[in-house]
């Protein structure tokens, strides 16, 4: 981060040095001396470490929430001060913290680049030891929005691979969904692949060569995604890959299990999609009209009770 610090840093003044906080990496902090090192509480001036980070983190989200990047980070840099925090469970949380609001500001300042938030998020990942997971994913999702397809799925294995601490369900889920985003990437090289295939002669030399890399990255495609969409929740991106694949070697009968699955399965939230899905399968299947129009009609009932409030959703 500090070099993104040098980066970011602008002109200053002799008046400007006057009101500011100068850190080690050069970043001007303006008025921070008045509002962030020596907290105004009842008229009184208190140095405090605990309320110096609570200033800051209350600057950092007001200079989110109007979108002033910069500002956001010179307090953002003020606040790592956090992980020295005597508090321990401050100090454990602040790394989740740092991470997330660091890694929207890189996301949207002018000045920043992909390097940089690389830079940044390889970091985080050190530091916050029980985050390595979340930060890699969302590395790697960063990664995939700029186009960087062979960094992203290198991330993810990785990611795939690293081993710290206990196994809890949620660390379990994090992986299945880990190899899921990674069974994505595989998908989409599985598509180019399978669209080059098409364009070949089976007498051609290279159909055979083609044919098996495609069943290739089929196999590994399947084995990243099916773990995860077994597990409850809306996976319209990875069923839909999981399903096309199962449907271009034949096997209908375990496509049509995939989706009705996805459709009725009681544990899995409401979501009208998985009806669209299975409804599409038919209509290619060229299934009874009556079955097709069943499907439709469980899909309009299960997107009145996606609409529907409830307690939660209230409040």
């Amino acid at each position: 981060m500090s070099d993104f610090s040098e980066e970011l840093k602008g002109p200053v003044t002799d008046d400007e040095v006057e009101t500011s906080v100068l850190t080690g990496a050069g970043m001007h902090f303006p008025w921070l001396q008045t509002y962030v090192e020596t907290v105004a509480i009842g008229g009184k001036r208190k140095k405090d470490f605990a309320q110096t980070t609570s200033a800051c983190l209350s600057f950092v989200q007001e200079a989110l929430l109007k979108h002033q990047w910069q500002q956001a980070a010179e307090y953002m840099y003020s606040y790592f001060q956090t992980l020295e925090d005597s508090d321990s469970y401050k100090r454990q949380a602040a790394p989740e913290i740092i991470w997330k609001l660091g890694s929207e500001i890189l996301f949207y300042h002018p000045k920043s680049n992909m390097e940089t938030f690389s830079t940044f998020a390889d970091r985080m990942k050190n530091i916050g030891v029980m985050n390595y997971l979340k930060i890699s994913l969302q590395h790697a999702l960063y990664l995939l929005h700029h186009g960087m397809l062979k960094d992203a799925k290198r991330n993810l294995s990785e990611a795939e691979t690293w081993r710290h601490g206990e196994n809890t369900s949620s660390r379990g889920i994090l992986i299945n969904l880990i190899q899921a985003y990674k069974g994505l990437l595989q998908y989409y090289t599985w598509s180019k692949k399978k669209m080059e295939l098409s364009k070949l002669d089976k007498d051609d030399y290279a159909y055979n060569a083609v044919a098996q890399d495609v069943f290739n990255h089929s196999w590994k495609t399947s084995a990243n995604i099916s773990a995860l969409i077994k597990i409850p929740g809306v996976w319209d991106p990875f069923v839909k890959s999981y399903v096309e694949m199962l449907e271009f070697y034949g096997d209908r009968d375990g496509a049509q299990e995939v989706l009705t699955n996805y459709a009725y399965d009681e544990k899995f939230p409401s979501n009208p999609n998985a009806h669209i899905y299975l409804y599409n399968f038919l209509k290619r299947q060229k299934a009874p009209r009556s079955k097709m129009i069943s499907v439709l009609k469980m899909g309009s009932s299960s997107c009145r009770k996606a609409r529907a409030p409830t307690d939660s959703t209230l409040w």
